[in-house]
């Protein structure tokens, strides 16, 4: 055997250890630093790759809006990177009674109230049902008549 083969292993059992002291969320922080500072990097070379788009000879004002979009998209990256590190450190209160809350009256707009059965004084919609009636007749009919032809039928 050789000589690393026969070394106790330590590495996992310090990784491990770690594993369990340092939260998840934690672990993760570099991983999300890099995210976040790519992805503003990113907006930020977009948004130059407009305007150099908006300064040439066939550049428009969309160019010129994209832009100016593209800076505020790199800092909501930011934004939303520190507001999840503030939720990180104090989430917000959970409710823990458990009972259901109610919405407020007046929060969500009213559902219109309809009849649920249709009138029949209107011509029009009596007619069109008729119509209607009549296609499913006629198409059951057909379908009949097709399994009726399908199953005289042999094979060779």
């Amino acid at each position: 055997m050789s000589a690393i083969s026969s070394r106790p292993q330590r590495l996992p059992i310090l990784s491990r250890r770690y594993r369990r002291s340092v939260p998840t969320t934690r672990r993760r922080r570099v991983a999300l630093i890099i995210l976040v500072i790519v992805a503003a990097a990113g907006c930020l070379a977009l948004g130059w790759w407009q305007w150099t788009r908006f300064e040439s000879a066939s550049g428009t004002f969309q160019n010129l809006g994209y832009a100016l979009q593209w800076p505020f998209f790199a800092g909501f990256c930011v934004y939303a990177y520190r507001k999840f590190v503030l939720y990180e450190q104090a989430p917000p209160e959970v409710n823990a009674t458990g009972e259901m809350t109610e919405i407020p009256t007046g929060l969500l707009p009213e559902r219109p109230m309809t009849s649920l059965q249709p009138s029949d004084d209107d011509p029009v919609l009596r007619e069109y049902n008729n119509y209607l009636a009549e296609l499913a007749q006629t198409d059951r009919a057909q379908s009949d008549r097709a399994a009726e032809t399908n199953q005289n039928r042999t094979t060779a």
